[in-house]
Parts: structure tokens; C-alpha cells; sequence
């Protein structure tokens, strides 16, 4: 009755969630039923409910090689580098952005840092190739000028994690760095006038004011990245390596290992395990670190 007597006291603010609460409905929770694939032995012909259930048989496709360690590893490798370098830049530029005065220059600089976040990983993608290919890319180019050697970029595994994280950096710092940005302006001005008062300098005031007061909305994104934390961004990571085998051991990821899976295989059920796989590893993940968050800070737990 509780329930009821809260639903018709806010009703009109219930009736503007429904729209969300259907989306969620049909795109992310109607959807889950597919995950039924990863326990049968599936069949175009005969569909999800008539195919013959298998068990557990599709994952050992998976788990039974080292590719499993492998691309867990680097899925949260990739991605633990994406969380910390991006967050972690995206806070100084947005910290370094509000202690600029001058209102022209600060509204161009945002400008530029925010529109890589516009850019698609297709355009990226070539942008990259422009400047790592070894016949004429810009950096093997610059190294001749030089007189120093070029070198085949794209047969170095080593390397990658780094260049794809200064991509990652270059595309997201700047959106992430708005959101900082608006949580920075919600600090009352009182506190930073009390402080120059007792003679507090720039650094100190951002050390001690600014960075506990946004402290919140950095774990809070922290949180979303962690729970995101298996799964590979798909659209930058074979939008740039592509199906380039000789960077598999440091960039394929959960993601573009599925996909190759279904594409090569043509087997629903086998890849259908390879996701399910990822999607309860990025439950747990996000369960675990959202205790973690609440122990430090109760307030700062998503749920």
C-alpha cells in the first residue's frame, strides 16, 4: 500500500519515467533473453526455444584455450589505463580551465578540447593510419627528416596500450573535462574567498577546496568505467586495429574476440558464451567496487 500511495502522490513525475523505464524494457532487458543461445546448440531453423540445450558445452570452446586469459587481461588492462589516464587528465584540464580568467580564451580552449568527442573512430581510424603507416606516415616521416629509421608501427604489439590510450585521451579527456567542469562551478565562491582571506594560494585552494568538493562526481565516473570495465570499446579497437593479427597479444579484447568468432565460425552459441561470460564478470565488477566506494564514502555508492 506504501508502494501505491507513493506511486499516486508523485504520479506525474512516475508518468514522465515511463517513457526511460520502456526503453530499458525493450532495448536492454527483453534483449537479455539471448543470452539463453550460450546454452544451446542454436539453429536458425529451429530458433531460441527449439534449439537443443547443450549446457555448459559452448563455454569450454572459450575457456578451455589461453585466449580467454589473454583477452580478459587485456580487456582490463585496455580499459583500467582508459579510466585513470582519461579521468585523471580530464580533471586537471578541467581544474587548469577554471582558473583561467579571461572569458574568450576559455570558451575557444573548451571548444577544442570537446570536439574530438565528435569525431567518429572511422575518421579516427585513418587519422591514426595517416600518422603510424610505414610508407609515408607522418611520424615515420619526421623520423627521416631526421636522419633516423622508420619503423613498421603496426607490427609492434608493444606499443599499442600507449597509443591506444592517447587516442582514447584525445577523444574523451575533453567531454569528461565538462562534466568536471559543472561540477566546479556548483562550489559556492565563499569558500574560496574565506581561504584567499587566510592567505591560501591558487594550488592550495584547488588541492584543498576543489578537489574534495568534486570528489563525488570523480568516484562516480570511476564507477561507471569500472562497471564497463570488460567490456572493450569495439568501435575503437577494430575500428583501428582491424584484423591486423600481429597486435592481438596487447589490443584484442573480449569484444573483437567474439565478433571474430561469429564471423569466422558462423556459431551464435559460441560467441553467445564468450559475451554472457563478460557481461556477469562486469556485474561482479561493478557490485564489488560500488562496496568498495560505499566503504570510503556511503554517500558515494550508485546504489
Amino acid at each position: 500500500m506504501a508502494v501505491l500511495r507513493e506511486i499516486i502522490r508523485n504520479k506525474y513525475l512516475y508518468v514522465l519515467a515511463v517513457p526511460g523505464l520502456l526503453f530499458l524494457l525493450i532495448f536492454a532487458y527483453l534483449p537479455m533473453t539471448g543470452y539463453l543461445i550460450a546454452f544451446k546448440k542454436y539453429r536458425l531453423a529451429d530458433g531460441i526455444w527449439g534449439s537443443e540445450w547443450v549446457g555448459f558445452d559452448n563455454f569450454k570452446f572459450f575457456f578451455m584455450g589461453s585466449d580467454w586469459y589473454k583477452v580478459t587481461f587485456n580487456t582490463i588492462f585496455l580499459n583500467g589505463l582508459f579510466i585513470v589516464c582519461g579521468l585523471g587528465i580530464a580533471l586537471l584540464l578541467a581544474i587548469l580551465l577554471n582558473e583561467v580568467r579571461l572569458f574568450i580564451f576559455k570558451k575557444i580552449a573548451q571548444t577544442f578540447i570537446f570536439m574530438p568527442y565528435f569525431i567518429s573512430w572511422l575518421v579516427v581510424s585513418m587519422m591514426a593510419f595517416a600518422f603510424l603507416n610505414t610508407t609515408d606516415g607522418m611520424l615515420n616521416r619526421t623520423l627521416a627528416s631526421y636522419g633516423m629509421q622508420g619503423e613498421n608501427w603496426y607490427l609492434m604489439p608493444e606499443i599499442w596500450p600507449a597509443v591506444l590510450t592517447i587516442i582514447y585521451v584525445w577523444k574523451f579527456a575533453g567531454y569528461y573535462s565538462i562534466i568536471f567542469l559543472a561540477a566546479i562551478a556548483g562550489i559556492s565562491g565563499e569558500y574560496y574567498e574565506s581561504a584567499r582571506i587566510d592567505g591560501a594560494s591558487r594550488l592550495q585552494q584547488m588541492i584543498h577546496i576543489t578537489l574534495p568538493l568534486i570528489r563525488n562526481v570523480l568516484i562516480v565516473l570511476a564507477l561507471l568505467g569500472v562497471g564497463r570495465i570488460f567490456y572493450g570499446d569495439f568501435g575503437m579497437i577494430y575500428g583501428i586495429i582491424g584484423d591486423n593479427a600481429p597486435l592481438y597479444p596487447t589490443t584484442d579484447v573480449i569484444d573483437t574476440y567474439s565478433f571474430r568468432a561469429l564471423r569466422q565460425l558462423g556459431d551464435f552459441s559460441k560467441s553467445s558464451a564468450v559475451i554472457l561470460y563478460q557481461a556477469v564478470m562486469g556485474l561482479v565488477t561493478i557490485i564489488l567496487f560500488n562496496a568498495i566506494a560505499k566503504k570510503i564514502d556511503k554517500d558515494s555508492g550508485l546504489f
